[in-house]
């Protein structure tokens, strides 16, 4: 399981600030993650498709789509700018 954290437009558009995910197997990239998101469909599919803009981190970590993810990991979704 990994815990997922969305901040600003895409905790207001998702209406949820967080929650888990049991990562299948063969999912071991953040770029997995985000596909796996985005085939939810509808909201998730727009917000996170390729080419949007948002950032990520990885346990607080700045990430791209080929940074590791495993059980355990925090794993949050942001957009590029966020206010306090």
């Amino acid at each position: 399981m990994i815990t997922l954290l969305y901040f600003a437009r895409l905790r207001e558009t998702f209406g949820k600030s967080s929650e888990t995910l049991a990562l299948p197997a063969g999912a071991a990239t953040l770029e997995t993650v985000r596909a796996l998101l985005a085939a939810r469909g509808g909201a998730w599919a727009v917000e996170l498709a390729p080419g949007r803009a948002f950032r990520a981190a990885v346990i607080q970590d700045v990430a791209n789509g080929d940074t590791p993810v495993k059980d355990g990991d925090e794993v949050a979704f942001f957009p590029p700018v966020t206010g306090g």
